[in-house]
């Protein structure tokens, strides 16, 4: 079986038991975060949340973890230090949200409003493909593959024909990420570790790229016009040919 695949299935193995998941409205919620402490949390673990509205919320001392948020608005929410593991998120509204220093491993996220969210120090190992994260906060963001650790396959983060326009990148760990056909113009990526990343047609233009390394990555069709490319490693890269805006690098 390969990585894909496991992934899928541990996707789909993470949905919630909507047997037993609860029907919450948003007064419940805010009702249990009331009563929430930091060593009483409250308890919205595998919980049905579709579709709510749970915009402007402090989580912090919320579990969360295998909830159910497709669908839900979350933006202006604070989720920052959660883990939130297994959960559902496709198509979730976290818009302007705090998630630093959060854990999201092995969840779909794909087509979500993540525009101005602040994923400053996460980790984070989803399928994030066909979202919208604009002006984004990933600087110092541990999104790279755990290499020592991959038990069911190379398990990495997926960002492809995500929209990273303007958002700031600076010294995070992207390394054997995937960027096919994202959307990077005018992105902040100084000091960004993108080893063996996949940058197919990836759009760099008037992007900052210093001191960034993208050693073996494959760059076919990328753009780089009017990208600032100081210090940039573009040692043993694939693709160099198709590629615009590298002359003489």
């Amino acid at each position: 079986m390969n990585a894909l695949k496991k992934l899928s299935l541990l996707l789909v193995l993470s949905l919630p038991n909507y047997s037993y998941a609860a029907d919450l409205n948003r007064e419940q919620v805010i009702e249990l975060l009331k009563q929430a402490t930091k060593n009483k949390p409250a308890n919205l673990r595998r919980k049905d949340l579709k579709e709510l509205n749970l915009s402007k919320l402090d989580f912090r001392h919320a579990d969360l973890w295998g909830a159910d948020l497709r669908g839900a608005n979350l933006s202006y929410s604070n989720l920052s230090g959660l883990v939130l593991d297994l959960t559902v998120m496709v198509g979730v509204n976290l818009s302007h949200a705090d998630l630093s220093k959060v854990s999201i491993f092995g969840v779909s996220m794909m087509r979500s409003n993540l525009s101005y969210t602040n994923f400053s120090n996460s980790r984070v190992i989803a399928n994030l493909d066909n979202s919208n994260m604009r002006f984004a906060n990933l600087s110092n963001a541990k999104w790279g593959a755990d290499m020592k650790n991959q038990p069911m396959g190379l398990m990495r983060v997926s960002l492809n024909k995500v929209n990273l326009s303007n958002a700031n990148l600076n010294n995070a760990d992207l390394s054997r990420s995937t960027l096919r056909f994202a959307n990077l113009s005018s992105a902040k990526l100084t000091n960004v570790n993108l080893l063996s990343s996949d940058l197919t047609a990836a759009n760099f233009t008037k992007a900052n790229l210093t001191g960034s390394d993208l050693t073996s990555t494959r760059i076919s069709d990328a753009n780089f016009t009017n990208a600032t490319l100081n210090n940039t490693n573009f040692s043993k890269v694939q693709g160099r040919e198709s590629s615009r805006g590298l002359k003489n690098k």
